[in-house]
């Protein structure tokens, strides 16, 4: 009987060790999360990581401590992972079992996902704290913040929607006006290449007259020009014409003569 007395005070004994080292780890966890956070000049982000070091170590003894689980949650947050630190906000949302703890691990929750600038999940979460916890204003500060920068971000995203559709129709402007441009390129192009066959069609038949004028030219002193033996056959045709005249005058006169005489002697 006494042996199995002395058996269960080691256990108890052993028990409270046990569950001693284990607070000793979240004690040395609070106290680096502590100094990190006192620390206003930096991010401590070496004291933060050794907390979450010594919240492991007693979360090896007790892996569903949910306020273990909670602190380990908001070191990986100071360190900035926050996509890890959502996913353990998350668990701890739908775990925790006072509407308090619910409303802040709600509140944790929304802050991972608004650093990680998913902003309607972040309004989701905030809501889902202030229905926990009404009166949070923290909370409510997180709430309107996250609303506006969703309000914000629309108004960015319309402005560069506007922006793109006026870019869009510039573009369409433009390339009509090309289009047009080109057109009148085209009809101006053809309107000179018209003009510039007709001063080419009107130059060759200025050459071609000029052709035929020089050609006439040329043939014209050749019509005019008399052979040597033309020649002489008009002239002695001349000079037979100039005989015959004078001898009708010789025999005109010679009868003149004759019919004169004759009056006289009558």
């Amino acid at each position: 009987m006494r042996r199995l007395y002395f058996i269960l005070v080691l256990l108890t004994l052993s028990a409270l060790a046990f569950g001693q080292n284990e607070r000793k780890f979240v004690r040395n966890g609070n106290k680096l999360f502590m100094e990190a956070v006192g620390d206003t000049t930096k991010i401590d982000s070496v004291k933060f990581s050794n907390a979450e070091t010594e919240y492991r170590k007693a979360l090896d003894k007790r892996p569903d401590d949910l306020k273990w689980n909670y602190n380990l949650a908001d070191a990986m947050y100071k360190q900035q992972r926050f996509e890890e630190a959502e996913g353990k906000f998350s668990e701890l949302s739908e775990k925790m079992t006072e509407p308090e703890e619910r409303a802040r691990a709600n509140h944790n929750l929304g802050n991972t996902q608004l650093m990680q600038e998913k902003l309607d999940e972040s309004i989701e979460s905030y809501k889902k704290a202030l229905r926990e916890n009404p009166s949070d204003l923290e909370t409510k500060y997180n709430l309107a913040y996250a609303q506006m920068l969703k309000k914000k971000k629309e108004e960015q995203d319309k402005q560069n929607k506007d922006q793109n559709k006026d870019q869009d129709k510039n573009k369409d402007q433009n390339k009509d006006q090309n289009k047009d441009q080109n057109k009148d390129n085209q009809d101006q192009n053809k309107d000179q290449d018209k003009k510039d066959q007709d001063k080419q069609n009107q130059d060759q038949q200025q050459n071609k007259d000029q052709q035929n004028k020089d050609q006439q030219q040329k043939q014209q002193p050749q019509q005019n020009k008399i052979s040597k033996q033309d020649a002489e056959q008009l002239l002695q045709a001349l000079q037979n014409d100039e005989r015959d005249i004078q001898d009708k005058v010789k025999k005109a006169k010679a009868a003149k003569a004759k019919r004169a005489q004759s009056e006289k002697e009558w």
